[in-house]
């Protein structure tokens, strides 16, 4: 174990001995001192890894020395001790950022607690949570090698993504590569799953189906509009995994209560073009391309273009399930438009639901694959969520949650798919109109190799449009990504390690719903 030093002042030091004895054959140093001067003298000089600070001393009290320790060492914990009990005085300490708060007579071992919460606590954390997951390691294995079925694989993705949240504190990495050799083997088997049903879930009536992107707003958000109380806010943050959505999730409980988290499925191609227009006009895109030629697009490479009619597609379903509201619908595309969106508030609690769509989180995955600055800023998964977090503090998002939630407000939060860092490349030839999305292709008379692909030959079994006869999807699957064969390794090299999706893998097509209550 390491040898911590303390520093414990207390105008009574001499009868704390027993417990300065106690602490020393535990392994910790400990230097007595018996006024807050003396205190701040040994801070200039010395080095320790904890004051042990009574509030009640003669001359500098227990605060005042507090005020100066945390000038001089910023990050020096503090442990306040003290025979009072007032509240002022707690809430002066805890408003001066101290580590801990005893109460006179203490005992050996409640200052022992103390200290090794504080020093050694991500050590001890590290040490449970790898015992935790290795006893839960087998269970996890075992459970995705057998046939299971939908639920199941949620299951199993919430506690991979438990267990690698878990892990991103830890000072030990050993067991995150285990963590990351076991998704990447639970994601090709997740895969297999996909091939072996997915056309199943869309075309047999008796098969078992999870929720899918076209059934969400009818099943999930309706019944919740049509429930009499305060104004629904569907909130549509776009490449929002589930990964991502628990790292934010204790931001926005400080103003709402989860009354239910739970995941659906994002149809194929796990995109923003076919997955969020299939959310809005509640069907799959071959029933858009029939039943709203005006508003659907068909080059699949003008992104933007495809997503223009969300509002449109939305108000047509609401008109075929009757239901007569008040609704807005905003896109936000910049900080300007988020802020605006904040001063608005009030008119939008004169609607029965407002939708909201944040574009935030895909500009910046699609940001990070061009620019060197936010490569270097997002090497990793625990990183990429990191900026999330952060993002999602600083942002006019925020302040548009804590208004919804002051005036009463519900909540949805939501997104329309996923997406992976792409690691390995698969060959593909394609001609000049095939699409340039990395995950996943449509075209004629595509050249591919079979290998960790999913491939439609007839797209109208997965209700995607079919411009030629000849026209089919293939989608890759776990962590690769297409390359074409000339300037290969350049290609390869230049968006390996990104994020991307269209693809099949757990965390492109397991996503997030989440619905709120204000506190």
């Amino acid at each position: 174990m390491q040898q911590y030093s303390i520093l414990w002042a207390d105008d009574e030091i001499d009868l704390l001995k027993p417990h300065i004895m106690f602490l020393k054959n535990k392994g910790y140093n400990v230097t007595p001192v018996n006024s807050g001067a003396d205190a701040l003298e040994q801070v200039e000089q010395e080095k320790y890894d904890m004051v042990l600070l009574d509030e009640m001393m003669p001359g500098m009290t227990g605060l005042e020395t507090l005020a100066q320790i945390k000038q001089m060492r910023p990050n020096l914990p503090v442990v306040m001790i003290t025979k009072s009990e007032e509240e002022h005085i707690m809430e002066e300490a805890i408003g001066s950022k101290i580590a801990d708060y005893l109460i006179k007579p203490i005992n050996p071992n409640q200052l022992l607690l103390s200290l090794k919460k504080n020093l050694d606590n991500k050590r001890l954390v590290t040490e449970r949570t790898n015992i935790g997951y290795q006893q839960d390691f087998r269970n996890i294995s075992m459970q995705y090698n057998d046939r299971i079925d939908h639920d199941e694989w949620a299951d199993i993705y919430k506690k991979l993504i438990y267990w690698e949240l878990q892990l991103d504190g830890s000072q030990d990495k050993s067991m995150s590569e285990v963590l990351n050799m076991q998704k990447s083997e639970a994601n090709s088997n997740f895969c297999k799953f996909i091939e072996d049903t997915y056309e199943d879930w869309l075309n047999d009536p008796k098969a078992d189906k999870p929720l899918m992107s076209h059934q969400l707003m009818r099943k999930k958000v309706f019944p919740l509009v049509e429930q009499a109380g305060s104004p629904l806010f569907f909130l549509l943050v776009d490449n929002l995994r589930y990964d991502q959505w628990k790292v934010i999730e204790p931001i926005l409980t400080d103003f709402f209560t989860v009354e239910e988290e739970s995941s659906y499925y994002s149809i194929l191609p796990t995109t923003t073009a076919f997955a969020r227009n299939a959310i809005f006009a509640g069907m799959m895109p071959s029933e858009m391309e029939k039943q709203h030629p005006d508003l659907w697009v068909g080059d699949d490479n003008d992104e933007e273009g495809l997503n223009n009619h969300e509002e449109d597609f939305l108000r047509r379903q609401l008109e075929k399930s009757r239901l007569n509201i008040k609704m807005s619908y905003h896109k936000i595309l910049n900080v300007n438009q988020g802020k605006a969106l904040v001063e608005n508030v009030n008119n939008l609690m004169q609607n029965q639901l407002n939708v909201i769509v944040y574009n935030f989180v895909d500009m910046l995955s699609h940001a990070r694959t061009d620019m060197a600055m936010i490569k270097e800023l997002a090497p990793d998964e625990a990183a990429y969520r990191s900026i999330t977090r952060s993002w999602i503090q600083h942002s006019p998002l925020l302040e548009l949650i804590k208004k919804i939630s002051d005036k009463g407000g519900r909540l949805i939060v939501t997104t329309d798919h996923g997406m992976i860092r792409v690691q390995k490349p698969a060959k593909i030839v394609g001609y000049r109109e095939t699409n340039t999305n990395l995950r996943y292709k449509q075209g004629k008379n595509l050249g591919f190799d079979d290998n960790h692909l999913f491939v439609a030959r007839k797209p109208e079994r997965l209700f995607l449009p079919k411009p030629h006869v000849s026209t089919a999807y293939v989608f890759t699957t776990e962590d690769y990504f297409f390359a074409y064969p000339n300037n290969y390794n350049y290609y390869v090299n230049y968006y390996r390690d990104t994020f991307q999706h269209g693809g099949v893998s757990l965390e492109e097509m397991i996503v997030p719903f989440v619905y709120l209550t204000a506190k």
